[in-house]
């Protein structure tokens, strides 16, 4: 799925091609894209409408809209495990997976392409129903490293699905907490709570690292979903130090990468770097389940 620098890629290569642009007509080819509302209520909103802003919040790309000089709402997309935006003269062809396009007043076109079907690009008109229980943005200068340690210290949970979780930090996925924690030397079953504030000036200065330059390489193409709105791959997956090298040596230590699974997601992790000390304490059986085990 594309991340933070992925979507921030795709939002900073289109702004220049929709903003400024108005919407004249639209085209729906996968109703279910437009994340529950009919395409009669989804052109009824958008038709007319100028693009005046385009943004990311997280995992999300934000268009903003007016209609004669007032706030007129967002498109909001996610591109989910496959899909791809595209801004391209008449002419061009999506495919047989295009599911959205939208007709712009310079004759260009919007497409919204995804083999999988799971992306969605919504109409809404307040964007606080959508965000309101996303997490900090791991880039704005409110995120500090002694902001990420008291966030650590209040959950209390395994490293990594912290890390993962959307309401705690916004934007980070699978590639580049794995990358962030083999940077910081931390292993992802650690506690969190047991992460002191060196440990956690270490994974913050990781996480803004690695996630700029993941955007200066735009973005990581590991499969062949993930392009460019000019249709080329990322360049980043070149830099991994861990993601997907399972078995390859470690660039600091020349150890083995190992793979294993944590909350259903493939983890790598360099056993030397990234020593794991247990520090969870064993969850308290209740006297009733302690008479059931003993039955």
């Amino acid at each position: 799925m594309p991340e933070l620098p992925e979507v921030e890629t795709v939002a900073r290569l289109l702004a220049p091609r929709a903003i400024g642009r108005t919407i004249l007509g639209v085209e729906v080819h996968w109703e279910r894209t437009l994340g529950g509302s009919s395409a009669r209520d989804f052109k009824r909103a958008v038709i007319g409408a100028k693009i005046v802003a385009l943004h990311r919040r997280a995992k999300y790309l934000i268009f903003d809209l007016r209609r004669d000089e007032r706030p007129a709402g967002h498109l909001v997309g996610h591109l989910r495990m496959s899909g791809r935006m595209h801004i391209e003269r008449a002419g061009f062809e999506p495919g047989i997976h295009a599911r959205l396009a939208l007709a712009l007043d310079d004759g260009t076109i919007f497409h919204f392409i995804d083999v999988r079907k799971f992306g969605r690009i919504s109409f809404e008109a307040d964007l606080q129903r959508v965000f309101r229980r996303l997490g900090d943005e791991p880039l704005e200068k409110s995120f500090t490293a002694e902001r990420l340690h008291a966030l650590l210290l209040s959950r209390k949970r395994r490293l990594k699905p912290l890390l993962l979780d959307q309401s705690v930090v916004a934007g980070l996925g699978n590639i580049y907490v794995d990358e962030s924690l083999h940077r910081a030397r931390l292993h992802p079953l650690s506690n969190s709570g047991s992460v002191d504030l060196s440990a956690a000036r270490r994974l913050h200065a990781a996480v803004q690292k690695i996630l700029r330059a993941a955007i200066d390489g735009e973005g990581s193409s590991f499969d062949t979903f993930y392009r460019t709105p000019e249709g080329k791959p990322g360049r980043f997956q070149a830099r991994f130090r861990v993601y997907g090298r399972e078995g390859k040596p470690c660039g600091r230590c020349k150890s083995p990468i190992v793979k294993f699974t944590v909350g259903q997601r493939g983890t790598h992790v360099c056993p030397t770097c990234q020593p794991y000390r247990a520090t969870l304490k064993p969850r308290r059986r209740s006297a009733r389940a302690k008479a059931r085990r003993a039955r």
